[in-house]
């Protein structure tokens, strides 16, 4: 489960944040994972609810954004929403589709407290 990597990469984001500008804890975490991240989304939920305990993540809101799969067409040259990497295009039915939205994961927002 790579997921468990994701979460402590994400703790170190906020650890990094707290040594920039010091807080205690964190009330709200907001992530964005997009559809295409290849990122299971309960499971990064699960792996930070689980590394959270004794860190600034401690009883934190975690919120996760799930931002639309997006793509353009390198035959068509058309922009179409996609669901996965395999879908073909909608306008042309090419399946060589360059993605350019939804690939990313982001810490989007990060609500403190001292």
């Amino acid at each position: 489960m790579h997921e468990m990597s994701l979460a402590g990469g994400i703790l170190k984001i906020v650890d990094d944040a707290a040594a920039r500008d010091p807080f205690a804890r964190v009330e709200r975490l907001t992530l964005a994972a997009g559809a295409l991240s290849g990122v299971e989304v309960e499971s990064l939920r699960f792996a930070l609810g689980a590394l959270a305990p004794g860190t600034r993540l401690e009883g934190a809101e975690i919120e996760i954004e799930q931002p639309p799969g997006e793509a353009r067409c390198l035959a068509c040259g058309a922009s179409s929403a996609i669901a996965s990497r395999a879908d073909p295009c909608t306008r042309c039915g090419a399946f060589g589709l360059q993605p350019t939205g939804g690939t990313e994961l982001k810490v989007v927002d990060l609500v403190v407290a001292d």
